[in-house]
Formats: C-alpha cells, sequence, structure tokens
C-alpha cells in the first residue's frame, strides 16, 4: 500500500501559507480560454486585500481577463524564491480560485499603488479593473515531504 504523501494540515502550514499570500507581489494566473479551449497562463501584478483575499489588476484586453468574464473559475501558483539550492524545493502554494470584477475598488487603488508603484502608468486606464481571487481551494507544497490541502478557513479569508 501506498503512503499518502499529504500531511494532516498544521498550524504552521497555515501560517506559511498565509505568510506566501501577505509577501506575494506577483504570481502566475491560470484561466479556462473559451476561444481555444486550453488552458492559459498569465505572469500577473497581485496581492492580498485587507481581508486577505488576491485581488489583481488586470486589462480588460487581455487573454485572461476574457476568460474570466467567460468562466471565473481559474487558478493561482504563489511561489518563495529560495537565495540558493533546487527550486523545486522552495514553498509553492496552489490555489482554485473563483475571480469577480470588483465594482467599487476605491479603497484599493492607494494599497495597489504602495506595492506596485509602476502602476501608476496605467491604473486609471478605462480597460483596467480590480479582480478578487476567492480562494475555494488550496495546495502548499512547503517543501520536500511537506504538502498539504488547504480551504478559505485554513487562509482565513472569509
Amino acid at each position: 500500500m501506498t503512503k499518502d504523501p499529504i500531511r494532516t494540515t498544521t498550524d504552521g502550514a497555515r501560517d506559511k501559507a498565509r505568510q506566501m499570500l501577505a509577501a506575494m507581489r506577483h504570481a502566475v494566473l491560470a484561466v479556462n480560454d473559451a476561444a481555444t479551449g486550453h488552458p492559459h497562463l498569465s505572469k500577473i501584478a497581485c496581492q492580498i486585500d485587507p481581508s486577505g483575499s488576491p485581488i489583481a489588476l488586470l486589462s480588460g484586453l487581455a487573454v485572461h481577463s476574457r476568460a474570466l468574464s467567460a468562466d471565473p473559475r481559474a487558478a493561482l501558483l504563489v511561489e518563495t524564491q529560495g537565495g540558493k539550492g533546487d527550486p523545486m524545493t522552495w514553498p509553492r502554494l496552489s490555489l482554485q480560485v473563483k475571480a469577480a470584477m470588483i465594482d467599487d475598488a476605491a479603497g484599493l487603488r492607494a494599497r495597489w499603488l504602495e506595492a506596485h508603484p509602476k502602476a501608476a502608468a496605467f491604473i486609471d486606464l478605462p480597460d483596467f479593473r480590480f479582480w478578487r481571487l476567492a480562494p475555494q481551494s488550496g495546495f502548499l507544497n512547503a517543501g520536500f515531504g511537506a504538502a498539504f490541502r488547504l480551504t478559505p478557513a485554513d487562509l482565513d479569508i472569509p
């Protein structure tokens, strides 16, 4: 019988995932591209809002924005880069998310520009919108032999 490689979720795993989200400035977004029927990946600027939910500022002209408008199911990959060693042993967090455009994003603008000052060049263009990427489930690979399944409650996200 093969032993299940997924460990019971611990407070340490929860803390690590929350720390990774808090430090996140970029992530890889995977969407379902209805135009091709294939997954589409994009590296995006991303950070958390005050509630801990991942937020992205996306152009409506981008493939990923059109795909999210058609199908809000997506995935987000967050990585922590180590200084040296094998990148496959560095922590990474995969989230299955449900995307929703944020209608009232007035409170997010200043917070976004603090973390992404170069976004000042495009944040007010008419096609840019904030999106909430609400986690539905997660998977933390915290290094060799340290894999954990996560729920939104594990991430303290309402």
